[in-house]
């Protein structure tokens, strides 16, 4: 179950720098390359021909060739040339709405009518010089929502990265939910404690003692379809928690993009934007190794998780207080589904 008139997060454009890349999303095989203009293309990934995967090609003078018989296609799905062959009555096939953006390459598998590129979740960190990214990619054999569950409710940190994040003060300290138009923000704040081995890196990483009380925060906030970004960090005890100046605390946004590929796997891009030390390539070295271990943990939970749920379709889960965030995330999911659905009514009614 997902939305497909959305913008996922496709690919990073070095995936596409030197060959065509085939992903599935929602469902829907789609091939991205570059076109003779520098502009990324997405077409299905489908040779009209013999039914090839054009990502198993080459990209040529801009020209996306299939890797089978040489047909050439045009980055508005029709077919250009074939060795030795007439080729106007190929027929077209689909182009997908596809847009560069903020250091990712953002894609819509639905109505392309409704692609409205203002619609891109705004990432102000990305464009901004006081920020440094590092991040990555896992693909995670999970449905996308049980990945929003996990990251709406960071109480599992407790037992899940017992080593790097995790502290008892998570679970004793309460959280809070609210919702805000399609989006969901649960929050934890946690004063007077003592920095987990991740955070203590960190605050060396800001040239800050690692060996102080500190006031730790995390702010999960969920936007549709199935992004979510949470603010972390910790400050110094007593300099203002969340608030306190740049000098005195070490501040993150974790960033996830969860695009699904189908109803059981996806694609997870995750990261973490900082604005402390930003120049410091070797630290975002050191934070993207540290997050990319903590989230290989959360990846071997959802994996048995997923088998679980599939072994087991009858058994009912428990919500807790802990699961507001993600049970809230989900039922926007079901009301945008839902809407697509209804509105797909009428066309299938009148087509018939």
């Amino acid at each position: 179950m997902f939305p497909r008139n959305a913008w996922y997060v496709a690919c990073t454009p070095d995936e596409i720098d030197e060959k065509p890349l085939g992903r599935q999303i929602c469902g829907e095989h789609i091939v991205f390359y570059r076109g003779a203009d520098g502009q990324v293309a997405a077409l299905e990934d489908f040779c009209p021909h013999r039914g090839a995967r054009l990502s198993l090609g080459q990209v040529c003078e801009g020209q996306l060739v299939c890797g089978y018989h040489g047909l050439v296609m045009g980055c508005d799905g029709r077919t250009v040339s074939m060795p030795s062959q007439r080729v106007g009555a190929f027929p077209a096939i689909r182009v997908f709405p596809v847009v560069e953006r903020h250091g990712f390459v953002w894609v819509w598998p639905g109505d392309p009518a409704q692609a409205d590129p203002a619609r891109i979740h705004h990432l102000f960190w990305a464009d901004s010089p006081d920020w440094a990214y590092g991040g990555g990619l896992y693909h995670v054999r999970c449905d996308y929502r049980l990945m929003i569950d996990n990251l709406m409710d960071l109480t599992h940190e407790t037992y899940v990265h017992s080593t790097s994040i995790g502290q008892k003060e998570i679970d004793e300290t309460p959280v809070s939910t609210k919702t805000e138009g399609d989006e969901i923000v649960t929050s934890r704040f946690m004063d007077n404690v003592m920095a987990p081995p991740f955070w203590r890196a960190n605050l060396r990483g800001n040239h800050l003692p690692d060996d102080q009380p500190v006031d730790r925060w995390q702010v999960c906030r969920f936007t549709a379809p199935s992004h979510v970004m949470i603010e972390v960090g910790v400050a110094l005890a007593g300099q203002g928690g969340y608030h306190a100046p740049s000098d005195q605390k070490v501040y993150s946004i974790v960033v996830d993009f969860i695009t699904p590929e189908t109803e059981t796997s996806h694609w997870y891009f995750w990261g973490m934007a900082r604005n402390f030390n930003v120049k410091d390539k070797a630290l975002t070295a050191q934070i993207r190794e540290n997050q990319g271990k903590v989230f290989a943990e959360d990846m071997a939970v959802l994996e048995a998780q997923q088998q679980n749920l599939l072994a087991f379709p009858g058994r009912k889960l428990l919500s807790l207080n802990i699961d507001a965030g993600g049970v809230r995330s989900r039922r926007i999911i079901e009301r945008l589904v839902a809407e697509e659905q209804q509105a797909a009514q009428p066309a299938a009614a009148q087509a018939a």
